[in-house]
């Protein structure tokens, strides 16, 4: 992304400006692309990496190479050295998150167990790709934000089964509810960690060392770095287009069922990123880690999500429903918190401090 002064929304590239524009016209045109092109559904699907669309697994790449790309690796000892933020992420994604979102789902959707147990699905599978990119719109602290993305990628592997067995299986038993079984291996997980994070990680990292090594930082990030920013935000609009083709005929002919489905999405996500927002002020945090706390709490990780739906419950099923319109109500709904968080800036007047 440009450059641009933090602190004012004018300062943002006419690219980031309109993002919401662009979002909405995304997500416009991949709706009526999969309404109107015959096979098109199909074309897309032909050839994927697991569960996952190829054309998307590569948007998705391409959306977090150059984020990752801008992370000065040399600063990560000061944000591990963190004992407020770390222990507030790791509370927030992993208790907070999943407890909320199934909390949630029963209570505004206790007749509709499979778009109930999609949701919670959802609430499992914590953020570790598009958050590196509102984030560094809210001007973030980039070098937090790929910590916590990592450690997010670690208990997401190790944490995601037993998470889901416990959501959806012990919990509702305690409470007298109906449960469902969530069959899924850690080597599910964590090949899609290793894809949509391991590779972009490499090859940022791969980036900084080489761009550094023969032409300086001065050179990599005043030359370099604009010229691949742009990157970002144009495979986020290709990524939003081919999901959205993907799914329109489901989206468009089940209006009702996204509007129920989207009601306890709406509530989780204002609700985590208020609530984070707030607790990064109250612990003490500058800005800029508050917004990558946040960010980091309220986005999940849609992709996982779709997977384990599809590949549990089936293509057609109501929880991969649930995960579709996840992406639907998250995305526009976290660029508008990008616009709080910047608002938001002048509650850490003389707390904050810039990244390049």
């Amino acid at each position: 992304m440009t450059a641009r002064t933090p602190a004012v929304i004018g300062g943002l590239s006419t690219l980031d400006r309109f993002l919401p524009l662009w979002i909405g016209l995304a997500m416009g045109a991949g709706l009526l692309l999969g309404r109107t092109v015959p096979g098109l559904d199909a074309a897309l699907e032909a050839v994927k990496i697991g569960e996952i669309s190829l054309p998307i697994a590569l948007g998705l790449l391409l959306m977090m190479y150059p984020v990752l790309a801008k992370v000065r690796y040399d600063r990560l000892d000061a944000v591990t050295a963190d004992r407020r933020m770390l222990p507030a992420s790791l509370v927030l994604n992993w208790v907070a998150g999943p407890a909320l979102m199934f909390a949630l789902a029963w209570a505004l959707l206790p007749d509709l167990p499979e778009y109930r147990t999609g949701l919670i699905i959802v609430g499992l599978a914590r953020c570790i790709a598009m958050v590196l990119i509102w984030n560094d719109l809210a001007c973030g602290d980039r070098e937090a934000a790929a910590v916590l993305v990592a450690l997010n990628s670690i208990f997401q592997v190790v944490a995601f089964g037993a998470l889901g067995w416990f959501y959806l299986q012990v919990l509702p038993g305690w409470l007298g509810l109906s449960q469902t079984a969530l069959d899924v291996s850690m080597w599910d997980i964590a090949q899609y960690v290793l894809i949509f994070l391991g590779i972009p990680l490499i090859a940022g990292y791969l980036s900084r060392e080489l761009g550094e090594r023969t032409r300086g930082r001065e050179w990599y990030e005043s030359r370099f770095l604009p010229r691949i920013g742009p990157v970002a935000l144009y495979g986020l609009l290709f990524t939003i287009v081919i999901l959205f083709a993907l799914q329109g005929e489901t989206i468009t002919s089940r209006p009702g069922d996204v509007a129920r489905i989207a009601l306890p999405l709406l509530a989780y996500f204002f609700l985590m990123f208020g609530g984070s927002f707030l607790a990064g002020r109250m612990i003490g945090l500058g800005y800029e880690r508050t917004t990558t706390l946040a960010f980091t709490a309220a986005g999940n990780n849609f992709e996982l999500a779709i997977a384990v739906a599809v590949g549990v419950f089936g293509v057609t099923s109501g929880q991969a429903l649930a995960g579709v319109v996840g992406p639907l109500i998250e995305v526009p709904v976290l660029v508008a918190l990008v616009y709080v968080s910047l608002w938001g800036r002048r509650l850490f007047r003389g707390k904050e401090t810039v990244h390049a």
